[in-house]
């Protein structure tokens, strides 16, 4: 088993919100981290304001939906920081639109990211975790994989992922690895903003609509989503596995 201060952790989509929050928190948590995210110099930043707070990362340019590079920057992070021992599974986008204007490139594009991109990246990092008998895995899922209007690729990927949660916890359990996912409500991120413009309204005014029905009042931020990640990579976490967690400031229908 890896000692906690040389353990690795891997965080997609880790140039901006959910993704570099979880980043900069597992870095504070001691982890040496990689960075990971197509925007590769977004990605240098998040890996440079960790290092400039004491902290250790490294940062990797890789489009997730490629196989051949999801496995050879898994061995980049390997010889560079040391094997990963920790996967955050951020990386995501949206093509939303209702279903009689989807496309099928809208379709495989989003279900490509999340879906593909996920089991790519758990395949390749769980060859490290099985040889130190050690390992956690978290996806991050969302409160659309209960259903969303004009969501539809966006909702059926993050209901795939907590699937392939469940899934993995089942195949790696014996391994000493984790998988679980966190399943955010309205964070206030780029993404969201996106949604606010695709509906044509102010993201203050859908902020605002949101927030109503959220029973602790305020909309959720990245640190909230990572706050939760650093739990479930914890030692103290190892006996939660398979498990869905909804992180949305109250319960979900």
């Amino acid at each position: 088993m890896s000692t906690p201060d040389a353990r690795i952790a891997v965080v997609t989509g880790a140039a901006r919100g959910i993704g570099a929050a979880v980043a900069r928190r597992l870095a504070a948590d001691g982890f040496g981290v990689a960075v990971l995210d197509l925007d590769e110099r977004g990605a240098g930043a998040v890996a440079s304001e960790i290092g400039r707070a004491g902290g250790r990362a490294g940062a990797f340019g890789v489009d997730v939906t490629d196989e051949h590079a999801v496995e050879e920057v898994v061995e980049r992070v390997a010889d560079r920081l040391g094997p990963p021992s920790v996967l955050v599974n951020n990386a995501g986008i949206t093509r939303d639109n209702l279903l009689f204007k989807l496309t099928v490139d809208e379709w495989d594009s989003v279900l490509d990211v999340h879906l593909r991109g996920a089991f790519l990246l758990s395949r390749a990092a769980q060859r490290h975790m099985t040889a130190a008998g050690w390992g956690r895995i978290v996806n991050i899922s969302s409160t659309a994989a209960l259903g969303n209007r004009g969501q539809a690729n966006y909702s059926t990927a993050k209901a795939g992922l907590q699937g392939l949660t469940k899934t993995l916890a089942i195949e790696l359990g014996r391994f000493g690895i984790t998988v679980n996912a966190i399943a955010p409500g309205f964070i206030q991120t780029d993404m969201t903003r996106a949604t606010a413009e695709r509906l044509g309204i102010s993201f203050e005014e859908f902020a605002n609509a949101v927030v109503k029905k959220i029973p602790v009042g305020r909309a959720g931020d990245p640190e909230d989503i990572a706050h939760l990640a650093s739990f479930l990579v914890s030692e103290g976490a190892g006996y939660i596995s398979g498990q869905v967690v909804y992180a949305a400031g109250g319960p979900v229908d």
